[in-house]
């Protein structure tokens, strides 16, 4: 992994830190002024991490596209105890209720419905709901 993308992720486990602590009226004027990030935690079942990624590859991502989310990275923590469970993925959204007009929108999609009922015919993928944290760029972020 290359320097710059440890800083990068670095630097948004930063955000989602002080975005938890943040005054939700703050955040909520900032997002208005232009797109906001989503980052998305995904923590897989036992012995379903493989099956997490084959249906992000395989469904998800072109499934996002075509409900207006805008992918910016997936990655993996490279070492330690959450290495074989953990997908961290970031969205760009025009806004909030844009994100929840295309999260509302990508759920009812007869397609995702299909992927998912098939991708968890062995079980469920998931060990638990993912964590989401929307995120707003600084005014001096090189991403904005």
């Amino acid at each position: 992994m290359s320097t710059k993308l440890l800083i990068a992720v670095a630097l948004l486990l930063t955000g989602y830190a002080a975005g938890r602590v943040a005054p939700a009226p703050v955040a909520a004027a900032q997002a208005s002024a232009g797109h906001v990030y989503e980052m998305r935690t995904y923590t897989a079942a036992d012995g379903k991490f493989t099956n997490m990624n084959a249906r992000f590859r395989d469904h998800t991502l072109k499934l996002f596209a075509k409900h207006n989310m805008k992918s910016i990275g997936y990655w993996t923590p490279l070492e330690g105890p959450t290495a074989e469970t953990t997908l961290i993925y970031i969205l760009e959204h025009p806004s909030r209720e844009e994100a929840r007009k295309n999260w509302a929108a990508f759920s009812a999609d007869p397609e995702w419905q299909k992927a998912r009922a098939e991708s968890e015919a062995g079980g469920r993928i998931l060990a638990k709901a993912p964590e989401s944290v929307f995120l707003t760029p600084t005014d001096y972020s090189p991403l904005k």
